[in-house]
């Protein structure tokens, strides 16, 4: 049955006016955390900084997944990576990740980096299931501008 979700279900390059529907599957997914930065300019500033590069998944005109990504000349960032809860474990995830793969490549970027809250397990078994390594070597700092 899994088979059947993934060969419905399409990758689209994510447009703004699906943020509402893509929104609410952050905030029901575990692991997606939140914040200001998140709000709808910003996400079409994001967007709009980094055309065609953040998807969203479509099983019919249900958003079932969704992923931000975006570089900054030199590396690649993918964010928010969430899959609705009946739609996992068919393969929607991985699709998501390559699509932004494919287009960090297209632009010449070759390396990619995510952010993951260390609480979350789910999350990072996916990662490394799908040949990522966890970083022992940098640690994340962040302020306020």
């Amino acid at each position: 049955m899994l088979m059947k979700f993934m060969q419905k279900t399409i990758i689209v390059p994510f447009q703004i006016d699906q943020y509402a529907v893509v929104r609410a599957l952050w905030q029901r997914c575990e692991g997606v955390g939140l914040s200001s930065a998140d709000a709808p300019e910003s996400i079409q500033f994001y967007l709009a900084r980094n055309p065609g590069m953040s998807f969203v998944a479509l099983h019919g005109a249900e958003v079932v997944g969704a992923i931000l990504c975006g570089h900054d000349g030199r590396r690649g960032y993918i964010h928010h990576l969430a899959v609705d809860s009946h739609y996992r474990r068919a393969g929607i995830g991985r699709s998501l990740v390559e699509h932004c793969l494919q287009a960090l490549q297209a632009v010449g970027i070759q390396k990619c980096h995510l952010f993951i809250f260390h609480e979350n397990d789910n999350g990072r078994a996916f990662w490394e299931g799908i040949g990522w390594t966890w970083r022992q070597d940098v640690r994340v700092m962040s302020r306020q501008v």
